[in-house]
């Protein structure tokens, strides 16, 4: 094949796209950390098929006009640090044939150099031994393949050998990905990308992912009831919220599951309810104000294995298109000179931060990282003249740069990554500052910030010294294991000794639904006893996962 149409190109896009998605499970596996929010497959899934969708309602054979429907969807659907890279390499391969109507093989590999240059651009800080080590030693071989091979999927094979390769020696560069024993998720997700590209060119068929249709049948099923006869202003839950759990006996306590109980407490939470259910697993899907609320329920009985929450009022407009909503919906609105737009999980989190001076706040974060799109349309909900972006989660502030430059409005992401931070940022607002003023004030506020977090181990494994089983609860302070045990109190307790210090003057508590009243009164009482002079507050959260998020200032 010695030249390359958009029509050809839209064919691998897609089958890269279906690739990545019979295989998003598996990337998710392979994060370091054994969070319970290990999403980097499901974010580089969620991200590809918002870009596969816009190449295929535009594909055309001018392969630069299909290229950039390739980039617009990525760019608008990007999720996760991840899913941002992802669309930053393919936003540079577009740029650099967008004029072209066809490419031959220098061309061709020459886009996807071009495409690291830019994602490596908007790395602030490149890591080695990620996606981006593998996205760039692929395409600097594809180049010196071109240079002596004129056929286009010999060159693509080339590439994907390369990455191929250079994943598997992400371990070697990045040593924690060798101490826990994976390959780097991103760069594993990326990989399958180009699968599906090569595949397609050769016209060869990929092995298809066994699953379970009865839950996608059934889920298509209450979709179609409602998408075509209402209008989005009258969707009263606006989060289609679909996840699965795998029984654990010490969360069932020795009983069997009751699947008629379980279906009568989430009817609670919203409608289009689907519980089906083995001796294994639970499928559930819902639609909910509250997916935090649901997913924590859901929590109970055991581990999460997937988890996916789309805004559906968004998905809505785009299936009936704007002209579908009702008059009262079109209105525009009153145009406010300052909006402070953050992201947070738990409804109890998201009344605090609005308590102190959010304008809104988006739900998401854990499991949950919004998309560009979802940012820029909640800003455009507030209707501000200017917005500060806070992510409240260090996989959400490049897809937050991502929304602030799309925007026409004057916009500035202070970048805090997590739930205190942000409070500590928002409190530092000044009305009367400019963008960039606030920017660094803000910024500044938080730095003296520190968060500690309370979660539980999805896996067995071992990181920094630190032996982690499934199960354990994990103390994180700033970002770093300090403990793993049976036990709640005894995380608690010890995360608080590693961030207390002599100068430390106030600590806030926030409690998820998965920590009892008797929990954080004893884990309170501890610190009061052992910490008098500090000052502690605590505040019902309402997060899923994690049972405390800790600030210490």
């Amino acid at each position: 094949m010695k030249s390359l149409d958009g029509i050809k190109f839209a064919e691998m896009v897609q089958m890269g796209s279906h690739h990545l998605f019979q295989n998003a499970d598996y990337v998710d596996s392979l994060n370091v950390f054994p969070v319970p929010d290990g999403d980097t497959g499901t974010n580089m899934n969620l991200s590809m098929t918002s870009g596969a969708k816009e190449t295929e309602a535009n594909a055309v054979e001018h392969i630069g006009k299909t290229a950039q429907a390739l980039s617009k969807g990525l760019l608008m659907g990007a999720r996760g640090n991840s899913g941002v890279i992802l669309s930053q390499l393919f936003r540079g391969f577009g740029k650099a044939i967008e004029k072209e109507a066809t490419v031959d093989a220098i061309q061709f590999a020459q886009a996807f150099q071009y495409g690291v240059d830019t994602a490596y651009k908007a790395v602030m800080k490149p890591v080695e031994g990620t996606i981006l080590t593998v996205a760039r030693e692929a395409a600097a071989h594809a180049v010196e393949v071109a240079k002596t091979e004129q056929d286009i999927i010999v060159v693509m094979e080339e590439l994907v050998k390369a990455a191929q390769a250079s994943l598997a020696n992400t371990p070697e560069l990045l040593p924690v990905l060798k101490e826990v024993g994976v390959v780097d998720s991103g760069g594993q997700g990326l990989v399958f990308v180009y699968e599906g590209f090569i595949a397609s060119l050769k016209g060869e068929a990929l092995p298809e992912k066994t699953v379970a249709s009865s839950m996608d049948d059934l889920v298509n099923a209450e979709h179609h009831k409602v998408q075509d006869f209402m209008d989005t202003s009258e969707i009263v839950y606006g989060y289609c919220t679909e996840f699965m759990v795998r029984f654990e006996d010490e969360k069932l306590g020795g009983k069997s599951f009751d699947e008629a109980k379980f279906r009568e407490d989430l009817s609670h939470y919203g409608d289009s309810l689907l519980v089906i259910s083995d001796d294994e697993v639970v499928k559930i899907h819902i639609h909910s104000e509250q997916p935090g609320e649901v997913i924590a329920y859901g929590h109970q009985f055991g581990s999460l294995i997937k988890v996916k929450v789309d805004n559906m009022r968004q998905q809505h407009t785009d299936i009936v298109g704007e002209g579908h909503t009702n008059e009262s919906a079109k209105k525009v609105q009153k145009k406010h000179p300052y909006a402070i737009v953050t992201v947070a999980m738990g409804s109890g989190v998201a009344e605090l931060l609005e308590s102190v001076g959010a304008s809104y706040v988006i739900e998401g974060g854990q499991t949950m990282n919004p998309s560009t799109e979802d940012i820029v349309n909640a800003i455009k909900a507030v209707g501000a003249e200017r917005v500060l972006i806070l992510p409240n989660n260090k996989n959400i502030v490049m897809a937050a740069e991502q929304a602030a430059e799309v925007l026409d409005i004057e916009a500035a992401v202070v970048p805090t990554k997590s739930v205190p931070q942000g409070m500590a940022a928002v409190l530092a607002f000044n009305p009367d500052a400019s963008v960039e003023e606030n920017k660094a004030n803000m910024t500044s506020a938080f730095a003296h910030v520190k968060t500690g977090q309370v979660t539980f181990a999805v896996r067995d494994t071992s990181i920094d010294g630190v032996e982690i089983h499934k199960g354990d609860f994990m103390a994180i302070s700033e970002g770093k294991i300090v403990e793993a045990t049976t036990s709640l109190a005894s995380a608690s307790e010890t995360l608080i000794q590693s961030m207390i210090d002599e100068d430390s003057e106030i600590v806030t508590v926030l409690y998820g639904q998965d920590a009892a009243e008797s929990e954080v009164n004893t884990f309170t009482s501890f610190i009061e006893e052992n910490y008098p002079d500090v000052e502690v507050e605590v505040h019902n959260g309402k997060q899923p996962l994690y049972p405390f998020i800790l600030s210490v200032e």
